[in-house]
């Protein structure tokens, strides 16, 4: 869940009002907690105006010492927060109607808005009262080739949000779960058996299982575009161009230089013929912490597709 920092947006009349929307969040935050999940924010949420004339800081001073300590040790040291690990990027276009200023890009919905589109569900929490008391939020992303539309989930009442959470599936808590849901979601990938052990003994990170897992279903969806003729669809080719090509890419080949000096570290065991080797240069990445799948290259038609490791970053220098 991503708490929506639209939804604060200098509306209210008087800190009274502020007081009993803002302890309505930190319930449902608990409530997020509950279930094993976090209630991500942006750090720029504590400059967004409550009042006329008056930001978060400043109108927090109106709650006890208890609730203000809690409320300002979330917005500005502890979190979590969603931009450290963004999955949609800043020359992404992404808008919403129902929103006064349509472009929603850097902000939680067009985050949680992303995610969702690629398979990673992300709900939205919004202050009330506020302009976004409705569900879902329907946002359109813009791509070359046309525009898709998201629905997302948004909540403002503890009791659905409640009821939401316990009709999903428990979250992944460990990278021994994250490797179980992968396995039983990817199955048209070939996996090594030690694949996921370089994970093991590493602290797990509920967001980076969130996006190594994201990017595996990408390599699952790859694995699956291709027509009759062996030739990859346009749905391929989209995600291809989308994931694999350009700077900021999830998806790239190794360096020449890093082929050279890690030749031995890309090199793995072939999963499937006992003595041969594949040399895996071709890596999917999680920017925080530094994370990889290395896999195998190009996919072809009628080809499976090794995922021989996903574990730290190999080629750190």
């Amino acid at each position: 869940m991503i708490f929506n920092e639209l939804s604060v947006h200098g509306q209210f009349a008087d800190l009274a009002t502020f007081r009993t929307a803002i302890g309505q969040v930190m319930g449902m935050r608990r409530v997020v907690q509950r279930f094993g999940r976090e209630l991500y924010c942006h750090r720029g949420l504590v400059n967004r105006p409550v009042m006329q004339g008056t930001t978060m800081p400043q109108a927090v001073q109106a709650l006890d010492h208890n609730s203000r300590r809690a409320l300002m040790q979330w917005l500005t040291r502890y979190g979590p927060f969603w931009e450290e690990a963004r999955e949609h990027g800043e020359d992404d276009y992404l808008d919403c109607f129902r929103y006064e200023d349509r472009i929603v890009t850097d902000t939680a919905v067009g985050e949680a808005a992303f995610c969702t589109l690629h398979g990673l569900e992300r709900g939205l929490v919004s202050l009330i009262p506020s302009s976004w008391e409705f569900c879902p939020v329907p946002v359109e992303f813009h791509e070359d080739d046309g525009v898709r539309s998201i629905e997302v989930d948004n909540f403002w009442n503890a009791a659905l949000l409640e009821t939401r959470l316990k009709a999903e599936q428990p979250p992944v808590s460990s990278w021994r779960e994250l490797e179980a849901a992968a396995r039983g979601r990817c199955q048209d990938l070939t996996f090594s058996p030690d694949t996921f052990e370089p994970l093991h003994g590493h602290p797990f990170h509920e967001g980076a299982s969130d996006r190594l897992l994201l990017r595996l279903l990408v390599l699952q969806e790859m694995r699956s575009c291709f027509d009759d003729r062996g030739e990859r669809t346009s749905e391929g080719h989209r995600l291809y161009q989308k994931h694999f090509t350009g700077v900021k890419a999830w998806f790239s080949d190794s360096s020449s230089l890093e082929k050279s000096d890690f030749e031995n570290e890309l090199t793995f065991p072939h999963p499937s013929a006992r003595g041969e080797s594949l040399f895996c240069t071709w890596h999917g990445k999680v920017k925080w912490p530094q994370l990889r799948i290395h896999f195998s290259w190009p996919i072809r038609a009628g080809e499976p597709l090794y995922v021989v490791y996903v574990g730290p970053k190999i080629t750190k220098r």
